[in-house]
């Protein structure tokens, strides 16, 4: 028997069926409630509080997840709660993955367009009793006739509707050929356009770009859909290992995001996603895996190794993408299991690949992709740095949205931080987060082993310690924001991870931090933060600020170029191929380098332990 749910303040209300969770509830109805560990009951985000009906009795995972003052409010986790009968529901914005801050921008590199298709405005002679010429022969005509380029092939669905075209066009158009296959037949007043996609686990940044002079017509960002069956890759690996049925479900999801930037940007500029003649997506391996429907268990499974390496040409359609009748899709090479073609787009949108000297790179994210060069040798390693510098498993972190303290710094007892949008505290975004640890270190609040000291701003609370970071009477009627012991230690294994894969990189060639001539930080985390904090936590290598630069969605800019460009395609093919890739987990020392790694204060890597 189905009951009515209803959320507030989202507005949303319908029929679900009894004994359904509430989570199960949310998705059907379009709310996207956080479920880090994908109903799970691991990770305790999906807090919901119960105004009105009945819900089963609390779990023993939700009484150990809440309080007693969470409970006796009604306050429950949307993943254990089951339905009863009709109920009302209240969900705090924090439980949410609502649109926030996408980074879409980034240093550019030059690159001279060498696009992969050709437009040819074609005038065609329409068919009569006296020349009775099919339209494919029409077209293949006209096109060798005003290029001089011979049609060998033509899409199904580009003739599909190519007939239709021709005769509501006055027998004229723009036929798009690349390798010699017509792929579409436009209106000769459509724009020559391009997508590039970067498909990250956590957001997605879509380009739409002029394919004749490069330029960047339109961009946008967007939370990736498939966040709400989990914030980490190996989460949604394991859904879609499930059954056919979920892996085709975690392709869609992923295609939905393509799609809607599709949308989205073309309407920007008065096109349609029809008018899209050439896309570029890159991502991780798993990214690029669940697009594809591509089996993914060895993803997961030693030795760790994708199903395909090198760089693939997609129909659009196949991957359930609506643009262009014909258009393909590029995807860049993979490196291995855990380094993908957003990591080979990152080297080419910095230009790492022809540094000379020796350089290391760093794409901050929920995995962390790094490669060092050092005179034209590049190795490359993944470090599993988690989501908890974006938010995730911190008290009281949260992505980068409205009220997001992004900016802090200690002052004795004064706490002065800064928000997103100046609005009222509501949480901690990664920028937050990074500079309250930095801030506690720095004022002996936290200790070398990450041990919370006595301080007028610390408390117990919970059976742990946690500092004070704004008191409740200044979050608006919120709880006061805090950072926890275990959210301490939940940062240490972030920042452990991160600076474990630099010292295995640089001893991998013999090197110390002093060597390096340039850090190159890219990523949506990494161009908010501050490197003074993240060097004083021993994040990154103790070197000079002006050593840093900081880059933006260097993965983007690589998308960008190899949409524009067939050269760039073919050097992100070499690239991939001149990297080398260091398996962390098969180093004889991992254990202690990463032990040693979690130490706060600032660090100078050494060839001996």
């Amino acid at each position: 028997m189905p009951h009515q749910v209803e959320f507030e303040p989202i507005g949303r209300r319908g029929p679900v069926g009894e004994g359904n969770t509430v989570l199960t509830a949310a998705r059907t109805l379009g709310v996207d409630l956080v479920a880090l560990c994908d109903g799970h009951g691991t990770c305790g985000r999906c807090k919901v509080r119960l105004l009105e009906g009945e819900l089963t009795a609390p779990t023993a995972i939700e009484d150990a997840r809440l309080s007693n003052a969470e409970r006796q409010e009604g306050w429950r986790l949307a993943c254990q709660a089951r339905l009863l009968g009709d109920v009302r529901l209240y969900v705090p914005p924090e439980s949410l993955t609502t649109p926030q801050r996408t980074l879409v921008e980034g240093q550019e590199l030059p690159t001279a367009p060498e696009p992969t298709v050709d437009f040819v405005e074609i005038h065609l002679i329409p068919p009569s009793l006296e020349q009775l010429v099919a339209d494919a022969e029409n077209i293949r005509r006209a096109v060798l006739e005003a290029h001089g380029q011979e049609c060998r092939q033509f899409d199904l669905a580009m003739l599909q509707q190519a007939s239709a075209h021709l005769r509501g066009n006055g027998w004229e158009a723009q036929a798009v050929l690349r390798d010699g296959e017509c792929i579409a037949a436009l209106s000769t007043k459509a724009p020559h356009i391009g997508l590039a996609v970067d498909l990250g686990t956590t957001k997605v940044a879509g380009y739409l770009l002029d394919l004749d002079s490069g330029r960047t017509c339109a961009s946008a960002g967007l939370m990736n859909p498939q966040i709400a069956y989990g914030e980490d890759v190996i989460t949604r690996i394991d859904r879609a290992m499930r059954s056919d049925a979920e892996a085709r479900h975690m392709q869609a999801l992923a295609g939905q995001a393509v799609d809607q930037l599709a949308a989205d940007l073309t309407a920007a500029i008065g096109a349609t996603p029809a008018d899209i003649v050439d896309a570029v997506v890159v991502g991780n391996t798993a990214m690029h895996h669940l697009l594809l429907r591509l089996p993914v268990e060895q993803l997961v499974m030693a030795p760790f190794v994708p199903a395909v390496g090198d760089a693939l040409d997609v129909k659009a359609r196949d991957i359930g993408l609506h643009l262009a009748a014909g258009a393909y899709v590029h995807l860049l090479p993979n490196i291995a299991g855990y380094v993908g073609a957003d990591h080979v787009a990152m080297m080419l949108g910095t230009g790492i690949w022809q540094a000379s000297g020796t350089v290391l790179a760093i794409d901050i994210g929920t995995n962390t992709e790094i490669c060092l060069a050092h005179h034209g040798e590049l190795t490359s390693v993944s470090c599993a740095s988690g989501p908890a510098f974006e938010g995730a498993h911190i008290t009281h972190g949260m992505r980068a949205a409205v009220g997001a303290i992004e900016r802090l710094s200690l002052h004795e007892q004064h706490i002065l931080c800064a928000t997103i949008g100046g609005a009222s505290p509501v949480g901690l975004c990664g920028s937050g987060i990074l500079d309250a640890l930095a801030a506690l270190y720095q004022a002996g609040v936290l200790n070398a082993t990450g041990k919370m000291n006595e301080h007028p701003l610390v408390r117990d609370s919970d059976g742990q310690r946690e500092f004070v970071l704004v008191p409740a009477d200044e979050t608006n009627g919120r709880a006061a924001i805090t950072l926890t012991q275990r959210d301490v230690r939940e940062l240490q294994l972030a920042k452990g991870a991160i600076r474990t894969g630099i010292t295995a990189l640089l001893r991998s060639r013999q090197l110390t931090d002093e060597d390096l001539d340039e850090v190159i930080i890219a990523g949506a985390f990494g161009s908010y933060i501050q490197v003074s904090s993240a060097i004083a936590i021993g994040m990154l290598p103790a070197l000079p600020e002006q050593m840093f630069r900081q880059v933006g969605n260097a993965a983007g800019m690589g998308s960008k170029m190899a949409l524009i460009s067939a050269s760039q395609r073919r050097i992100a093919a070499t690239v991939a191929g001149r990297a080398r890739y260091l398996e962390l987990a098969s180093l004889p020392d991992f254990s202690e380098t990463f032990t040693d790694s979690m130490y706060l204060g600032e660090y100078h890597i050494s060839l001996q332990r």
